[in-house]
């Protein structure tokens, strides 16, 4: 048992003093094995892997196969970039009324995705296995470690610590556990079309010791150029599709100039808040002829507050004015499209309770206030706070700099003390059942 802390009450303490430090770190593990690339049969199954977790924390499960053309057929759907045969969605509770129903607004809920980006060049990994889980200087390592499979592990660990200590919640705690975050927000999208719903909720996206309360949209565009095919030794005589697309990037990066002139205050730090970058670029069939069509994929940044289909007109506009300003163009127009991930932006209102709440927890489990700021990249918050109506922020172990990147890692110490704080922030915010 851990020595009280005067900042805690006798149930914040109780529930404290369950939390299972090793059992954390355990489960951590167990989950970054599983390689759960989007779109890839691992995704259901480290979903299944989380159930287990949850059924053996006493949690009431509710995992169900999510109809995925019935839900990809819902006109606000936020898109996806991968294909998939089957997903799973994931939601365990503990406490409240006990009638386990999904309308019932749970006092807090823990969101997290287990889906991952793949481990991509085997040697940018030092010769290790990308999903083994090594341990090195107190950290433990591998694809998903920060993003986001130990804050997943923070939330499957804060409801057993909760059950262990057979204290009873007056309002339910809430464990969604979802999959498809990293291509547009299908799984948070399907759990929250299911009627899962609370009074706050926190991501426990790696946030790196900070409080993040919104988050920038992102939309993903293709753009497709044509030329007039030649024989490269002749390419006067073609129209280089390569070549058609250079005003258009230029009036792009123009536009992006435009976009962060004024970024809000939140994105302190960050020069490009609202990025405008091309991904991927396809060009021609033959290297000594004169590519007839190109293809460019990217992401664009949606701004705070800005509405995604304005968004997406100012990028048609551009796009249009460029066509309308170049002989070849203006009369074969480039064409524009939006597949792949949408998401809007989000935030929560920084005079919110939820905000001092989280600030308080981390203080009186012995951690430094976390600042507050806004983040660059798409996230679920934008569901939960936007379709959702749920008050939500993000607060979770890790570097956000790690998401992605060879080597990923996650410290076991910051893990474990974002748990704690989680810990007691379950208990205040769902309340003790008396009696």
């Amino acid at each position: 048992m851990t020595r009280p802390d005067p900042a805690l009450d006798k149930h914040e303490q109780l529930v404290l003093d369950h939390l299972d430090e090793d059992k954390l770190v355990r489960d951590l593990a167990t989950l970054i094995r599983v390689p759960s690339v989007s779109g890839t049969p691992a995704e259901w199954e480290v979903q299944e892997v989380a159930a287990g977790i949850l059924a053996d924390a006493g949690a009431h499960v509710d995992l169900w196969d999510i109809d995925l053309e019935e839900i990809t057929a819902d006109p606000w759907f936020p898109g996806q970039e991968v294909e998939r045969d089957r997903a799973l969605g994931l939601v365990g509770t503990l406490g409240g009324s006990g009638d386990h129903d999904p309308t019932e607004p749970a006092g807090l809920i823990l969101q997290g995705h287990l889906d991952v980006v793949p481990p991509g060049d085997p040697e940018a990994w030092a010769g290790s296995d990308p999903f083994s889980t090594e341990l090195h200087g107190g950290a433990i390592y591998g694809r998903g470690a920060a993003d986001m499979k130990a804050g997943v592990a923070v939330n499957l660990a804060v409801a057993a610590a909760v059950n262990a200590s057979g204290l009873q919640l007056a309002h339910p705690l809430a464990v969604h556990c979802v999959t498809g975050e990293e291509d547009g927000g299908l799984g948070g999208f399907a759990t929250l079309r299911r009627g899962y719903r609370g009074q706050s909720a926190v991501i426990t996206e790696p946030t790196g010791g900070r409080m993040i309360i919104a988050c920038a949209g992102a939309l993903t565009f293709r753009i497709e150029v044509l030329g007039k095919s030649a024989h490269g030794s002749l390419r006067r005589e073609g129209i280089s599709a390569f070549e058609a697309f250079l005003p258009i990037h230029r009036a792009l990066l123009a536009l992006e100039a435009e976009r962060n002139a004024d970024p809000d205050p939140l994105f302190a730090g960050r020069e490009l808040p609202y990025a405008l970058s091309i991904g991927r670029v396809e060009a021609g069939d033959w290297a000594s002829s004169v590519p007839d069509r190109l293809v460019a994929e990217g992401r664009f940044g949606v701004m705070l507050d800005e509405d995604p289909r304005v968004a997406r007109t100012h990028f048609e506009d551009v796009v249009n004015q460029a066509c309308l300003d170049d002989p070849w163009l203006r009369e074969q127009r480039a064409f524009v499209t939006w597949p792949g991930g949408q998401f809007a932006s989000g935030r929560l209102d920084a005079d919110h309770p939820l905000i001092d709440d989280v600030r308080r927890c981390v203080l009186d489990t012995g951690g430094a206030a976390p600042p507050v700021r806004g983040e660059v990249y798409g996230s679920d918050l934008r569901l939960y706070a936007g379709i959702g109506g749920i008050p939500t922020l993000h607060y979770g172990p890790g570097d956000p700099r790690q998401a992605h990147a060879p080597m990923e890692h996650v410290s076991i110490q910051e893990v474990v003390d974002v748990a704690r704080a989680l810990v007691v922030l379950a208990v205040r915010r769902c309340g003790v059942r008396e009696g």
